[in-house]
């Protein structure tokens, strides 16, 4: 029902598209009847003529509906992959398991298509079993309990298999499951398979899982005895019906054209929407069913350790420890950090370091494995790939506010971050944004504008001006004064700006001022290219060739250049001209 809910204006659109199939369905009998009762059996011809035409008319008007209606399918269905492939992820890092292969091959794309097929299949039997049932009761109201009668009772039939299908289903799966646990297992030890010669163990193994997973599907398939009686029942009984008490129903006041229409409805309409409902529920909808819980299941979320604090201190760090699986090297290591209100950090690192995924555990996107994230404040994150959306620029820039901002608010901040240019390019804040049709950078001014009207104290920049020209970066930058800023830096001149700068270096991590790294930090030093990381040679060397190729090295004339590192460099009874060069 949650998910139905956050879909809600996909599923109106879905259902406004899907009213032209109904439409389609009632005039399908309908119009053959009035064609037939007051166009050709009264000689009208033309009439009959017409009557025709509005339905096919109507077959045009829901085929056009159809085409949409594929559009809002994919809307609903693709965001739920999503989150499952996120779900299936997460689950996999934490318990690293076999099953997982399967689950992120299989299931998820299972789940996505069969999700797709439910919908549509449910979406065209409740439309055109509406407009069938109306298109009889608008014929004869007579007719409805000979075929609506029947179809109550095969829906009811079909529905008390549903259970023993789904019980069926997640047997087949988790049959499944082992089959791909064992089979990865012998892949992977095929070479101590050899050597040992346990071939005949290793095939048992394997033929044992295979013959589990084909039990559960001979089982699943028995089923299909029920669902193919629930059709009978629901869909051809009713046309039976129709024609034993046809005399009956002629004296009863249903017209010839009534009954050829009641027909049409059975035969062109409802006996295949059923046909379609019973194969996709009672196939489609019990695995959906197992799939969603199996790709859901497993141990609960661990506990957050993230807790407010004093706004004083917007963030704190103790002992925090991350890393992307239990098997895996920590990113982040007993990392303690404190950020009081209104610094200004920088967080400088090599790429891969972990300098994103610090500023993930600082906005709660990322949990941390131990240790605890402690906030005293709202936050905002703005990573290095904007998200822009199709909608309005007000609507993208006020996308993050709890309360909708004014205009001018709106026109303070984009000014403010330097995108009041691009605003006025984009024609203001009624203008409807193509994320495509925008460059890299000006995504980043939207969302750093966004950043900037929203109300929290604490603002985190992952590379978020890296499309950014320097003046452009130093101007979104300043914008955020007054707040508490924490930006990865992307070029030294973060760092300069920074009170102070947090060195990531792997296993341990440096914090002080931009000055206070360069005079201690050799590492830093290369990081930025603010000087050579070893000291140039004595000046007392008759040939003062220093080791690192830099402007202004020590006793250089701009006529000497390191060609290598220190072993390196030519000895000296190999250089050719042993005098001094113009004096030096």
């Amino acid at each position: 029902m949650s998910l139905l809910r956050r879909r809600k204006r996909v599923l109106l659109r879905l259902a406004g598209w899907s009213l032209l199939e109904s439409a389609q369905t009632f005039l399908l009998g309908f119009a053959l009847a009035r064609a037939l009762d007051d166009g050709f059996l009264a000689g009208r011809a033309a009439m009959g003529t017409g009557w025709l035409a509005a339905a096919a008319v109507a077959v045009f008007a829901g085929a056009w509906g159809t085409r949409r209606v594929y559009g809002a399918v994919a809307a609903f269905v693709e965001p739920v992959r999503d989150e499952l492939v996120r779900a299936v992820v997460t689950r996999g890092l934490r318990e690293a398991g076999d099953a997982a292969l399967s689950r992120l091959t299989q299931q998820v794309e299972l789940a996505r298509d069969t999700l797709a097929g439910l919908v549509l299949v449910a979406r065209t039997f409740v439309f055109t079993a509406a407009g069938a049932l109306f298109g009889l009761f608008a014929l004869a109201p007579v007719l409805l309990p000979v075929v609506g009668g029947p179809l109550l009772v095969g829906l009811a039939l079909f529905a008390l298999t549903l259970g023993p299908l789904a019980r069926r289903q997640e047997e087949f799966l988790a049959a499944d499951e082992r089959l791909a646990a064992e089979l990865g297992l012998t892949a992977s030890g095929l070479r101590d398979i050899e050597a040992s010669g346990a071939h005949e163990r290793a095939a048992k193994s394997a033929g044992e899982r295979i013959d589990d997973e084909y039990r559960a599907a001979r089982s699943l398939a028995h089923w299909g005895v029920a669902r193919t009686f629930a059709v009978g029942i629901g869909g051809r009984l009713p046309l039976v019906l129709l024609l034993v008490t046809a005399p009956w129903l002629l004296r009863h006041g249903v017209t010839a054209g009534g009954l050829a229409g009641a027909l049409a409805y059975l035969t062109q309409s409802l006996l295949p929407a059923l046909q379609a409902l019973v194969q996709g529920l009672g196939t489609s909808g019990a695995r959906l069913t197992v799939v969603l819980r199996r790709l859901t299941a497993g141990e609960e979320e661990p506990p957050a350790r993230v807790r407010y604090e004093s706004e004083s201190w917007p963030v704190r760090l103790r002992e925090l420890v991350f890393a992307y699986g239990p098997g895996a090297a920590p990113v982040i290591d007993r990392l303690d950090l404190a950020v009081p209100a209104g610094e200004r950090l920088a967080v400088a690192g090599p790429s891969g370091i972990g300098k994103s995924t610090l500023l993930g555990l600082i906005a709660g996107v990322l949990r941390p494995d131990a240790g605890e994230v402690a906030t005293g404040c709202d936050r905002v994150l703005v990573p290095q790939e904007a998200y822009v959306f199709t909608a309005t620029l007000r609507e993208n820039l006020g996308y993050v506010c709890p309360q909708s901002p004014s205009d001018q608010a709106l026109l303070a901040s984009a000014e403010a971050v330097g995108a009041g240019p691009l605003l006025a390019r984009l024609g203001g804040l009624d203008a409807v944004l193509d994320p495509a049709a925008l460059s890299a950078a000006d995504r980043q001014l939207i969302a750093l504008a966004r950043a900037h009207v929203s109300p929290a104290p604490l603002v985190l920049l992952d590379e978020a001006t890296c499309h950014l020209d320097p003046a452009a970066e130093a101007r979104a930058e300043r914008a955020f004064t007054g707040r508490t800023l924490v930006v990865v830096a992307h070029r030294t001149g973060s760092a300069r700006r920074a009170d102070r700068v947090l060195l990531m270096d792997g296993a341990r991590a440096e914090l002080g001022t931009h000055e206070e790294l360069l005079a201690r930090s050799a590492f830093y030093r290369d990081l930025t290219g603010a000087g050579p990381s070893h000291p140039p040679l004595p000046l007392g060397n008759p040939y003062r060739v220093d080791p690192v190729a830099r402007a202004g090295l020590a006793g250089d004339g701009g006529h000497v250049v390191a060609h290598g590192a220190v072993g390196k460099v030519e000895p000296v009874r190999d250089v050719g001209d042993r005098s001094s060069f113009r004096g030096e």
